[in-house]
């Protein structure tokens, strides 16, 4: 049983980091997002709080999905692609070298060597294609960025999918934003951009349980 437990708590602990600040900060923040909306303010200023919002994603509960078609709506879509892939990747880089330098020890506390070890030939064998399916969903997307971190996952495996994933999202994000202001769609724009990660949660949550189905032993047992 313990066995087990274990690596609940370091998994619990790698997904608490994304959650505790959503659920604290979160309707303010979305506030305040609301008010920046009915501001008008240059193109210069956009982009910057663009890149400001969505590097800080790994640790504060910004909806990158809104916010990159609302950059969208306001800079183009070349602009709005730019923007939010200069977050988004400043925001996963700085979450991987956090927890991929200072995680480790932490990982120790809450797991044993044997464990991590055991929890690297998963990162190892599907770290790559991890990243790239949870990168457009919520919580996840840190949290595997995290968890890659302190499982020392090469930063060349780390930042091809990273770096790629995100410039299809924010692509596709403002892309849609620019379209939805054209043609004056902003408040269906929004609420899309809030619903579809949750289409995607769906669809990650099954690709990591096949990927850690698929990695697990099939006469492997555990007795408590």
């Amino acid at each position: 049983m313990r066995a087990l437990l274990r690596p609940l708590l370091l998994l619990a602990a790698v997904l608490l980091v994304p959650i505790v600040p959503f659920v604290l900060f979160g309707p303010t923040l979305e506030a305040r997002m609301t008010a920046w909306l009915d501001r008008r303010v240059s193109p210069r200023e956009t982009t910057m709080l663009v890149i400001g919002l969505l590097s800080t994603d790994i640790l504060l509960p910004v909806p990158s999905s809104l916010v990159s078609t609302l950059g969208g709506t306001r800079l183009g879509w070349l602009g709005g692609t730019a923007a939010s892939w200069a977050g988004m990747s400043l925001g996963a880089v700085l979450g991987f070298a956090l927890a991929r330098y200072g995680g480790r020890p932490l990982a120790l506390r809450l797991s044993s060597a044997e464990e991590l070890e055991r929890m690297e030939g998963l990162s190892d064998r599907h770290g790559p294609m991890l990243l790239a399916v949870t990168r457009a969903v919520p919580v996840l997307a840190e949290a595997c960025v995290l968890w890659m971190g302190v499982e020392r996952l090469s930063w060349p495996r780390f930042l091809l999918p990273v770096l790629l994933s995100n410039l299809g999202i924010s692509l596709a994000y403002s892309a849609f934003g620019s379209i939805a202001s054209r043609y004056h769609w902003l408040p269906l724009a929004m609420g899309l951009s809030l619903a579809l990660p949750l289409v995607l949660t769906m669809a990650a949550t099954r690709t990591v349980a096949r990927a850690r189905d698929c990695d697990r032993p099939a006469d492997s047992t555990e007795l408590p």
